[in-house]
């Protein structure tokens, strides 16, 4: 991993910190002020909701103006929402400020994201950068809440509750300062001249790519089972009479794993091919699903969690990989933007989808129904084999 690569990272990891740390503050505080569980699954769903509006947009932007002008924006969006949240800590502007950090922290993946892809210059290269890069988010989604927490206790204690979560939003708020310096030095790729069409390149036009449309529908597949594990977990957790600790430690061995993997990845890329290791962790993931709600003891759920974070873990830089190999240069963004789209919508709906689930089939049934379809969709990505070394990936 080169400097450059390692500084878009660490920006990378302190816009994204900003945002995790306002989401796990936020709702805490919208508890205490006595907002009940509906208004807190609202502010949840608010940091992914923006994302599912502004991702197209903000691909089309990356594509245009390249790295330093979207994450610009993105820091300033961050640095008010979380500035307006420090100023006035009360429900309808932490609502506001899910609704910025959320958005600026997808406008900025994307731009980084499409910025690390053009900067490869081979397959290998993509599948390397991609791993190191997912490591960004698992970092900062420890950073954000851990640091946070700090300043929530300790100047909470020294001068009140309140004060605490101000400080907490505040510390937040100077955070995406530093992916701003970051970012300064990092060097534009030239822009790319889309070849002159008929009429205005449709983003929805990619969706009739084959090879797009699998790659889309598996990598959905796969992140709905990120939302089932953090969703069913706790109330299987509870079902089997264990500790909030114990099932905490059981989600936290899941984060590491996934963490892990994205660290081996880039040592082994070039003996891996992206088909092969979607395929895999389609098949992984289905079989653990299959037995996950059959587990009694805690030792077996964390064992579990470990393999399924190993399996799903790696399959983002793959799935980044091959939309870069897939999709026309000129549109890296917008297909970056679509396959964001895709996940946040789930994520606002999914958590919802597996409660009413849950009521009717219980929590294993969420699980083995889950798992079915992500064994049937294991076909799919055996069909991404086919060579996505197309000669038209240049075209629009």
């Amino acid at each position: 991993m080169n400097a450059d690569l390692a500084r878009l990272i660490a920006s990378h990891i302190c816009l994204q910190g900003c945002m995790a740390g306002l989401r796990m503050a936020a709702p805490l505080l919208a508890l205490r002020q006595g907002y009940g569980a509906a208004a807190v699954g609202v502010l949840l769903a608010l940091f992914a909701l923006t994302q599912v509006f502004l991702a197209l947009p903000a691909g089309r932007y990356a594509d245009q103006h390249g790295l330093k002008r979207p994450v610009g924006f993105s820091v300033l969006a961050a640095m008010l929402g979380a500035g307006l949240a420090a100023a006035m800590p009360v429900f309808p502007v932490l609502c506001f400020s899910a609704l910025m950090t959320g958005g600026a922290t997808g406008a900025a993946s994307i731009a980084l994201q499409r910025h690390v892809g053009r900067a490869a210059e081979h397959p290998t290269q993509l599948k390397q950068v991609f791993s190191w890069l997912a490591i960004g988010p698992a970092v900062s989604n420890f950073l954000g809440p851990f640091c946070a927490g700090l300043m929530i206790d300790h100047a909470g204690a020294a001068a009140g509750d309140l004060a605490g979560f101000r400080a907490a939003f505040a510390l937040m708020a100077v955070l995406p300062l530093a992916t701003l310096l970051l970012v300064r030095h990092a060097r534009e790729m030239p822009p790319v001249v889309a070849p002159q069409q008929g009429g205005r390149a449709n983003a929805w036009d990619l969706l009739r790519e084959p090879m797009f449309r699998r790659l889309l529908l598996v990598n959905w597949i796969l992140a709905s089972c990120w939302d089932v594990h953090t969703f069913v977990v706790p109330i299987l957790g509870h079902e089997r009479g264990l500790s909030a600790s114990v099932i905490g430690s059981i989600l936290g061995a899941f984060a590491v794993a996934a963490a892990a993997i994205r660290v081996v990845l880039p040592l082994v890329a070039a003996q891996l091919r992206e088909w092969a290791v979607i395929a895999s962790a389609m098949a992984a993931t289905a079989a653990l699903f299959a037995i996950y709600p059959l587990l009694v003891s805690a030792l077996a759920m964390a064992a579990c969690s470990v393999l399924l974070g190993l399996a799903l873990g790696s399959v983002q830089p793959m799935v980044m990989s091959t939309l870069h190999q897939i999709t026309p240069e000129a549109r890296h963004g917008e297909a970056l933007g679509l396959r964001l789209m895709a996940i946040n919508a789930s994520s606002v709906l999914m958590p919802m989808l597996f409660g009413t689930a849950g009521a009717l089939i219980g929590v294993a049934g969420v699980f083995w129904t889950v798992g079915g379809l992500v064994g049937a969709g294991t076909r799919w990505a055996w069909q991404l084999r086919a060579d996505p070394h197309r000669a038209d990936r240049t075209t629009g």
